[in-house]
């Protein structure tokens, strides 16, 4: 039950985190994390004292997210450029931890022996285009630069995890052998590789197999996708290979996949994607919660002295590997096709962007707690340098960066968007008004559409209220109009009139002067119909009003129906009149208010179901039509056009999925 809880606590944890990043984006994603980790490792529970195991870490938490990284890469980008990634990803960080830790090493040789020293340097080295993204969020990176961090981060992780594993092993055997080392090596990282390519091409041929003899294979393929890394990794651990490279292997394999699908099973590519973002979002989140929640638990058995040792230790590697990174770049060692006018400010950006996150942290969990049937001692001290190390990272970054870094532009603000796009859906509606056929598909059809712009704008009580008060005048005055035209009776006006004012009663739809309004209607048609009674007194078999069946002949319910029928139509009218780009969402409610009067008193709730698609399918047309219309007259800038299409085409596919 604790771990039920705690698992919740950590979820919601990371999802409030997230709510406030959303609120003051200016400080990075993680920090909100991990100090939310903090508050939650404070509360009053034995939820929170969670035990790490680290092969379960390795395989419930990285090993999804290198798969997830691996999906999401272009293979001919990475055929294209496999050198330059080689050197960065592979090369740098064998180099960055032989150096690193050879100095660490001879800084303190008693406390970092050379195996215990390659192990942190092992741990530090991965870095997170995540952590980076998070920064640079509201910046122009350089095309190159960007690209070439991501797929740094994609396979220095793999890296710095298979050296992780061969100093760990030196550290417990208290032997280490060059041959014997990179025969491991080569093994480890050429047998992942190749493994992980086997076991993805196996599964996509189960995958295309699956979607040529089903159509709907949704709820098959997609708990298979995501059960993939799991059973990888596991697999590749058992044939002592590299789980996490057969992992990446088999993302990268499904990434051919995607691209060779395109736009054939979009409905099942679309829900795994959104899935996949999802759980990867959701770990990266836990990771760094987990750091919070773990910093207290590791805070309290290090003294301060040792403390602020462990900080300038971190602060000293850090700098070590900056300054690596820097004269990797420089030197040209690796090609990001900068021009020599930018080649320094590249090599900077290099530098700083070598952010440590998530990995990193992962893999300081995922050290063993006992060795050679001792308890590691060095752990707690590892996981500390490992924090501070990120922690440094990500504050030079989010200082650094926007020295270096214009602020991203956009050729519209929200503001324009929300104005075209209310537009773009006023003119939708409003076409289909002109319409006369099937009058209640379209009054469907047009309300539903209306809600397309509810989430970009902000609902005007007032203005609502105002057009509810007009509404219900155009109500009465057709009321009047009925009666004085002798399409009803004084007794249908009045018992119409006594509906309407229990409706403002029980839904306070209406003002206070409406409700005088109507009490004085009811009065005035009750005084009518007694005058014109006492007239007609003599002829009590005259035929009914010519509009509507006579209520005697038929039922309340009936009569009231056919009243509404007419009021509705004039309220539409009008409302449809008055309609503007600005008003559309508050005359939809209103709209909908006496539409929905008017199917409870006819008992008709059928439509063309039909008709309804043809429908929409026409209203996103002519949304579509009007963006490149606007577009082609230079009232709209062509990002702002497209920002508008993808949203329209966003609705669209949104309804399509909704009619199975």
């Amino acid at each position: 039950m604790d771990l039920l809880l705690g698992v919740i606590l950590l979820l919601t944890t990371v999802v409030v985190a997230n709510v406030i990043h959303l609120i003051y984006p200016k400080i990075p994603l993680s920090i909100y994390q991990i100090i939310a980790g903090v508050l939650l490792a404070s509360l009053p529970t034995t939820a929170t004292n969670f035990t790490m195991h680290p092969e379960l870490f390795m395989m419930v938490i990285i090993a999804p997210l290198m798969f997830n990284d691996g999906q999401n890469q272009s293979f001919r980008y990475l055929t294209s450029n496999y050198k330059s990634i080689l050197s960065i990803s592979v090369v740098l960080a064998l180099v960055t931890v032989l150096i690193a830790g050879c100095l660490l090493h001879l800084a303190l040789p008693t406390v970092f022996p050379f195996a215990l020293a390659f192990t942190l340097a092992a741990i530090i080295t991965p870095t997170d285009a995540v952590a980076v993204k998070s920064i640079t969020n509201n910046m122009t990176v350089p095309e190159n630069v960007n690209g070439a961090l991501e797929y740094e981060s994609l396979f220095n992780d793999a890296s710095g995890i298979v050296l992780l594993d061969l100093s760990l092993a030196a550290y417990q055997s208290g032997e280490f052998s060059v041959s014997h080392g990179l025969w491991t090596f080569a093994y480890v990282f050429f047998g992942g590789i190749v493994f992980g390519a086997i076991m993805g091409n196996l599964l996509i041929a189960l995958r295309q197999r699956l979607m040529r003899n089903h159509v709907d294979i949704g709820s098959i393929v997609i708990p298979i996708n995501v059960m993939t890394p799991i059973v990888v990794y596991g697999l590749a651990e058992e044939l002592h290979f590299s789980g996490i490279l057969a992992v990446v292997s088999a993302g990268i394999v499904h990434s051919i996949l995607y691209d060779r699908l395109r736009l054939t099973s979009t409905k099942v590519q679309m829900a795994t994607t959104t899935i996949w973002n999802i759980i990867s979002d959701a770990l990266n989140g836990l990771v760094f919660v987990l750091l919070g929640v773990m910093l207290p638990q590791v805070l309290r058995r290090t003294t301060p002295h040792n403390l602020l040792r462990l900080v300038w230790i971190a602060l000293a590697l850090y700098v070590i590997m900056t300054v690596l990174r820097f004269l990797w770049t420089w030197l040209r060692l690796v090609n990001i096709h900068s021009p020599k006018e930018h080649l320094i400010r590249d090599s900077l950006l290099m530098a700083i962007g070598g952010i440590h996150g998530t990995i990193t942290l992962s893999l300081a969990f995922s050290l063993p707690v006992m060795i050679n049937h001792h308890e590691f001692t060095f752990r707690n001290a590892i996981i500390l340098i490992a924090a501070f190390v990120i922690l440094i990272s990500l504050l030079v970054g989010a200082v650094v960066y926007p020295l270096l870094l214009p602020p991203k532009s956009r050729e519209y603000t929200p503001e324009e968007f929300r104005r075209a796009f209310n537009k773009t859906v006023h003119h939708a509606i409003d076409t289909l008004h002109e319409d006369n056929q099937h009058p209640r598909e379209r009054s469907m059809v047009a309300d539903q559409l209306s809600s397309q712009s509810e989430q970009f704008h902000s609902f005007n009580r007032a203005l609502f209220e105002q057009l509810v008060n007009k509404a219900h005048q155009v109500e009465l005055t057709t009321l009047d109009q009925l009666t004085a035209d002798e399409v009803i009776t004084e007794k249908q006006a009045h018992l119409f009139t006594k509906f309407v004012t229990r409706s403002v009663l029980r839904g306070n739809q209406h003002g206070f002067f409406s409700y005088l309004q109507l009490t004085w209607h009811r009065f005035k048609w009750r005084r009518l119909r007694r005058q014109r009674l006492q007239k007609e007194k003599a002829q009590r078999s005259k035929a009914p009003a010519p509009g509507i069946d006579h209520p005697a002949t038929d039922s309340n319910r009936k009569t009231l129906a056919q009243i509404q029928t007419l009021v509705y139509r004039n309220v539409d009218k009008y409302l449809h009149s008055i309609s503007t780009p600005e008003n559309v969402n508050e005359i939809a409610v209103v709209n909908r208010i006496y539409w929905r009067k008017k199917r409870f008193f006819s008992r008709d709730f059928d439509v063309d179901t039909d008709v309804v698609t043809s429908l929409f399918i026409e209203a996103f047309q002519l949304e579509h039509s009007y963006v490149q219309e606007e577009l082609v007259a230079g009232n709209l800038s062509q990002e702002l056009a497209n920002a508008l299409n993808e949203q329209i085409s966003t609705d669209e596919l949104v309804y399509v999925q909704s009619l199975d």
